[in-house]
C-alpha cells in the first residue's frame, strides 16, 4: 500500500492543469480524471466516483483491450464495442451533470 501511496502523491504533486479550464473557463469531459485516479490509487473509492464516475470503467475497458489483443477472444470487438458504448454514456451523462449543478 505504501507503493500505491508514493505514487498518489507523485501524481498529484505532476499533475497538469486542464486546458479548456484554464483557457477557456469551461471544465471537459474529462476533468477531474487526474484526481479521480490518485484517489482511487489512495483506497477512497466513493471519492474517486464522485470526482470522475467513467474512471474505473475505463480502467476496465483498456484492461479488457489489452487482454483481447494478447489472447484474440472469439467475441472480444463485440464485448469492446459495448463497453465503449457504456463509458463513452457514463462520460457525457457526469459531464451535462457537471453543468447542470
Amino acid at each position: 500500500m505504501e507503493m500505491f501511496d508514493r505514487l498518489a502523491n507523485w501524481i498529484e504533486s505532476h499533475q497538469q492543469a486542464c486546458f479548456y479550464k484554464k483557457f477557456l473557463g469551461v471544465e471537459c469531459p474529462g476533468c477531474g480524471m487526474q484526481r479521480s485516479f490518485v484517489e482511487l490509487l489512495r483506497g477512497n473509492f466513493a471519492e474517486s466516483l464522485a470526482l470522475f464516475p467513467a474512471l474505473i470503467p475505463t480502467i476496465i475497458l483498456i484492461g479488457y483491450l489489452i487482454l483481447h489483443l494478447i489472447f484474440k477472444y472469439k467475441n472480444g470487438a463485440n464485448i469492446l464495442k459495448y463497453l465503449f458504448i457504456i463509458n463513452t454514456t457514463i462520460v457525457v451523462l457526469s459531464y451535462i451533470y457537471k453543468l447542470l449543478t
